[in-house]
């Protein structure tokens, strides 16, 4: 009999699908408009889960991640920074928490095909670095103990996509590529195209192989490590400590902060980053519209169970049970939820396309795809979706008098006050949720304007910028490097248009090329204690000239400057002012880099605030004159007219100067200031995408409930035009009733949306979260949408004709 039962009741749902789906092909418009609106709301809702999903929800794509670290030197709980050759020898010798640990310094290299030369980006890595993350290669042997010690053949391992691309087919494993003037045999092949490892990113990966350390920087290695099992991360930090405190006596010359630790770090956590900040605000701003868009599918399928009581009448007294109904009705809504997350599928693959393409940058979107738990969560929230739809319009068929319903006419007749009040509530509820989406875009579109006008420190009009990596192998020798420089600036000024060309390791906004630890002779840091560090550039003399700089104090730096001359510096307005208040700082000494033996540096002139760390940084910053052994410097250009104009002849130029080294990342300036906001212009397009549905979504939620009662009312306004009633009169009568649910909904929305700004904060640049004028002028436009979603009902009722109305009496 159970068996029978559960056949039986399998058979009555799929009828009540059936019947279902007949239902919404009788009303093809109720359906196409309810299944996009839920369409609508669960497919951008998934979109932005399947990002959450990758970003943050699943684990790192290495085996056991949760054993993965990243390791940091760190002398406050909130200034970290890479490791240096010397900690990693310390690392290797000393540690004891670690199965493995290894070593990445990113970059780029110049690729030689062809007879001519391509940049790449690359990522060098010691030999353990795929063993500890647990990467398998899909041929050859990869790196083995000892390939990174020097002297070695170099090895590389490559993607499959770049070897297809830039070299050719056949069995890569052996052959030769050549980065910088170096022959790598290639040891190891990785699948697909650009690859993404501890954060980085690189479609080639050759051995890094490190000399014997003199001192304890430069620091700017990425150091990784896989825990032992059992151990955990306080553990390893206590046994790095030990490290730290072993290996400072080696370098306390050069290094004197004692209070540096090695520390590690989750490296899932150091990942993500700060992308949890963006993802919350994009997944509350769906989550809303999701609300509403349920909010006004429930009003859409009332108005539509309003019009079908007569039907449920006569079916219940022809003898079908109320749980039969009840069954029936919640299938229905159930099936239009189902439908609406089968199209959210659809919605959702094209949301996350877009959110890839158009969204803020976020760490691992490469993963994020519609993957088994993102379509469980889709039919999760379309399941959800559908119940709560028809739950309320189930609640009023069954409790609702057959007799009156009997009574009525075909279209439903007369109104509950429970379903009005319902229906209030919802428009009410629609506004409030609409009023925290409008404010947050409002917020994010003052923060962006705020950020679009900050002085970035220079006058970016006519400005190209560029960056020329030198091979090390090529140029190993302090002589020829500064030859190349010499040679290739001169060349470049005779291009036509050029006025001025400088070069430097730093490049605003947001290209600093290092920090420097600096210890000021007047205000010494005390023994053992941690140096200040600032943005610090390395620059010739005519770099702050061509970037329009402005001398605020002292001298800019000249020809003389560099060499044998005694060592000078610069430093900016904000620099000066926070470490010499109330008096100049020209004349001024300081060690830096640590180097007690070196000769103090003379601070010989003050500048204006250079935005190093992007356009929301401080302008600290010091420079020194361009090192005659830099390989790799940013150059910048100034021209009389549109700096694209010179790139060709500057291409032309470099390859007669050297056709060996690819000059790349020839952009405009002030193209660079664009991209330097890229994510936040981004996140604000897209939550002022979510605002707009919400507020459209809830314009119609209005507009729909005023349009059923003017129709459910008909007759009693035509009655009142009869008798004399002001056709103004009428249109304010139904804009007091749409308005009156609006202001109060929009202060239900004030009250949401003090509690949720706070999530919003962390993102906002220069304004804040509780911004009363953003708050007026974002509640004053919805309240415009909300009187013209009104009005248009009220104009509708107002040009009722009584005879018309009157006809059915």
């Amino acid at each position: 009999m159970r068996w029978n039962e559960r056949a039986r009741t399998l058979e009555d749902v799929a009828a009540d699908v059936r019947y279902a789906l007949r239902g919404l092909r009788r009303r093809p418009g109720f359906a196409l408009t309810a299944i996009l609106t839920l369409a609508l709301g669960i497919g951008t809702t998934s979109a932005v889960f399947s990002a959450v999903n990758a970003v943050l929800l699943s684990p790192l794509p290495y085996p056991e991640p949760e054993r993965l670290v990243r390791i940091f030197e760190q002398n406050s709980p909130t200034n970290r920074w890479s490791l240096s050759n010397a900690d990693w020898q310390g690392i290797k010798e000393g540690q004891r928490a670690f199965e493995s640990v290894a070593l990445l310094r990113p970059g780029g290299a110049a690729l030689s095909t062809n007879g001519q030369a391509e940049w790449v980006r690359v990522g060098w890595v010691t030999s353990g670095f795929f063993r500890t993350l647990g990467v398998t290669l899909t041929r050859g042997r990869g790196f083995e103990e000892g390939d990174d010690a020097p002297g070695k053949p170099p090895g590389v391992v490559v993607s499959e996509d770049f070897w297809t691309r830039n070299v050719g087919r056949g069995d890569p494993i052996g052959r030769t590529l050549v980065l910088d003037q170096v022959s790598y045999t290639v040891v190891g092949v990785l699948p697909g195209g650009m690859q993404q490892h501890a954060g980085m990113r690189a479609e080639v990966w050759p051995i890094l192989q490190l000399p014997t350390p003199t001192r304890r920087g430069p620091f700017g290695f990425v150091g990784i490590g896989r825990l032992k099992k059992g151990f955990t991360l306080d553990a390893a930090t206590r046994d790095l400590a030990g490290v730290s405190e072993r290996i400072f006596p080696l370098w306390a010359a050069g290094f004197q902060d004692r209070t540096a630790r090695l520390t590690p770090y989750s490296l899932r956590e150091i990942v993500v980053g700060d992308a949890s900040k963006s993802l919350k605000v994009l997944f509350g701003a769906v989550a809303l519209v999701l609300i509403i868009a349920i909010a006004n599918v429930a009003n859409l399928v009332l108005v539509r169970s309003m019009g079908r009581m007569r039907e449920l009448a006569v079916r219940t007294a022809l003898g079908a049970a109320r749980t039969r109904i009840a069954r029936q009705l919640m299938t229905e809504s159930v099936v239009l939820g189902a439908l609406g997350g089968v199209l959210g599928l659809i919605v959702a693959a094209l949301g996350l396309k877009a959110l890839s393409l158009l969204g803020p940058d976020l760490p691992r979107m490469d993963e994020a795809r519609l993957d088994l738990r993102v379509v469980l969560f889709t039919a999760g929230v379309a399941l959800l979706s559908g119940i709560l739809v028809g739950i309320y319009p189930l609640v009023v068929s069954m409790t609702r008098s057959l007799a009156s319903s009997m009574r009525s006419d075909s279209r439903g007749g007369d109104t509950s006050r429970g379903t009005q009040l319902f229906q209030s509530i919802m428009v009410a509820a629609e506004f409030a949720l609409a009023l925290p989406l409008l404010l947050g875009a409002g917020l994010l579109l003052q923060s962006l304007s705020n950020l679009q006008h900050v002085n970035p420190g220079f006058d970016a009009r006519h400005l190209l910028t560029a960056r020329i990596s030198l091979p090390a192998v090529t140029y190993s020798d302090s002589s020829l490097v500064r030859r190349f420089w010499e040679d290739a600036l001169r060349s470049i000024r005779e291009v036509p248009g050029v006025l001025e060309v400088g070069r430097t390791s730093s490049l605003p906004p947001d290209s600093f090329g290092a920090t420097n630890n600096f210890d000021l002779l007047d205000k010494p840091v005390a023994p053992g204690g941690a140096e200040p560090v600032a943005p610090w550039a390395w620059v010739t003399p005519t770099l702050l000239p061509a970037l329009g700089v402005p001398l605020i104090e002292g001298r800019f730096f000249q020809e003389t400057d560099n060499g044998g001359a005694s060592p000078v510096a610069l430093v900016s307005r904000a620099w000066a002012e926070r470490y010499f208040p109330g008096e100049s700082a020209i004349g001024k000494r300081m060690y830096t880099g640590g180097c007690r033996e070196c000769d103090a540096s003379t601070i010989v002139g003050v500048v204006g605030n250079v935005k190093y760390e992007g356009l929301t940084g401080s302008g600290d910053a010091a420079y020194e004159p361009a090192r005659q052994d830099q390989r790799e410097s940013f150059l910048v250009i100034r021209t009389a007219g549109d700096p694209l104009n010179v790139v060709g002849p500057i291409r032309a130029r470099i390859r007669t100067v050297d056709p060996d080294v690819p000059i790349r990342d020839l952009a405009g300036m002030e193209e660079r200031l664009s991209d330097s906001v890229a994510n936040p212009r981004r996140l604000t397009w897209l939550l002022g995408a979510f605002a707009t549905s919400a507020v459209v979504l809830a314009a119609l939620g209005v507009f729909g409930v005023l349009s059923y009662i003017v129709a459910e009312q008909r007759r009693e306004i035509g009655v009142r035009i009869a008798l004399g009633a002001d056709r103004s009169a009428i249109v304010g009568m139904v804009l007091r009733r749409g308005m009156v649910r609006s202001v109060i909904g929009l202060a239900g929305g004030v009250l949401l949306s003090l509690q949720g700004m706070r999530v919003l904060q962390a993102v906002l640049f220069d304004v804040s979260a509780t911004d009363w004028t953003t708050f007026a002028w974002t509640s004053l436009l919805l309240l415009a949408v909300a009187c013209l979603a009104c009005w248009l009902p009220g104009r509708k009722a107002a040009s009722i004709e009584p005879i018309e109305a009157l006809k059915g009496e």
